[in-house]
């Protein structure tokens, strides 16, 4: 049988991106030369893989049950043919998406920025916020690199734990907590939280030692609530790690929570398929140095 494994290459990019157009700018081709491809990939298939919707097009079902395979035999055969070696980092021409808690990313991204620039001039970094839920971005390669706070359990990938950061209370300067940190679960409390939840475990370890705080609002980002907290007298439960730039920025003051609480781990998560990739390896190599350095 004479498979044309390019064939492979465009149905990713179709899957992918599910626009003939945008799949063909994505491999450098015309939009004709992309419609043949699709063509011979229903033919070869026998499915029509994309079918017009109003002005979008839609995966079939057969579709959607080859994506995630087809992914993965095309990052497996770029890691295969990638020449081993070091990288030129003065000529390296490349694009990572590093995607993450927003806290993290925050107190990561100068620091990286300094460091791509100065080695490695040509490469771009496209910093994402997580997802309001768990997504599969990683394998489909538009994620090269997971900054989170737990361990992503999935065979296809590899996990790093690179840091322990902890839970501290964050408040303005001035705040009657300073003063009297009996009050804390009076006060009026705010999470973090991209899914909008009202409860997290931090209130699980307060029960446990009876202890019942008042929550009012939920914000999705570390940034908006730390805003918050600076302009308020809310208080924020976080990760000190992780929100330490924008508690300097922003000129408040960490207080330890009136329980015990165990250490949140930093987790680096990536493609196995980049695991001998000379870029993407110096790249997470920076990520490490860096959050090290911070703790």
């Amino acid at each position: 049988m004479q498979v044309d494994l390019n064939l492979l290459i465009a149905l990713d990019a179709l899957l992918a991106e599910n626009s003939v157009t945008a799949a063909a700018e994505r491999l450098h081709l015309t939009a004709p030369a992309m419609s043949r491809a699709l063509g011979r990939i229903r033919r070869a298939v026998g499915d029509d893989v994309l079918v017009r919707t109003g002005r979008h097009m839609t995966p079939t079902p057969r579709a959607l049950a080859l994506r995630d395979e087809v992914r993965e035999l095309v990052l497996r055969a770029e890691a295969l043919l990638a020449p081993v070696g070091e990288v030129d980092l003065a000529g390296l021409e490349r694009t990572f998406a590093i995607q993450g808690h927003d806290a993290l990313l925050t107190a990561l991204a100068a620091p990286l920025l300094a460091r791509v620039g100065a080695a490695a001039p040509g490469v771009r970094l496209r910093l994402l916020a997580e997802a309001p839920a768990d997504t599969p971005d990683l394998n489909r390669g538009h994620v090269d690199l997971e900054v989170g706070t737990g361990p992503a359990n999935r065979a296809e990938l590899t996990t790093r734990t690179v840091a322990h950061d902890r839970l501290t209370t964050i408040v303005r300067d001035g705040h009657p907590l300073l003063g009297d940190p009996d009050r804390y679960a009076t006060a009026d409390h705010v999470i973090i939280s991209r899914r909008g939840r009202l409860h997290d475990p931090v209130d699980t370890l307060l029960a446990d030692a009876g202890i019942r705080r008042r929550v009012v609002a939920s914000l999705p980002t570390a940034a908006a609530a730390l805003q918050l907290v600076a302009a308020s007298d809310v208080v924020v439960t976080g990760a000190e790690l992780g929100c330490a730039p924008l508690v300097a920025q922003l000129g408040l003051r960490t207080l330890p929570l009136p329980v015990p609480s165990p250490e949140v781990p930093v987790v680096l998560a990536w493609h196995r398929s980049h695991d001998s990739d000379p870029a993407h390896r110096w790249l997470r190599t920076q990520v490490v140095e860096i959050l090290t350095a911070l703790t």
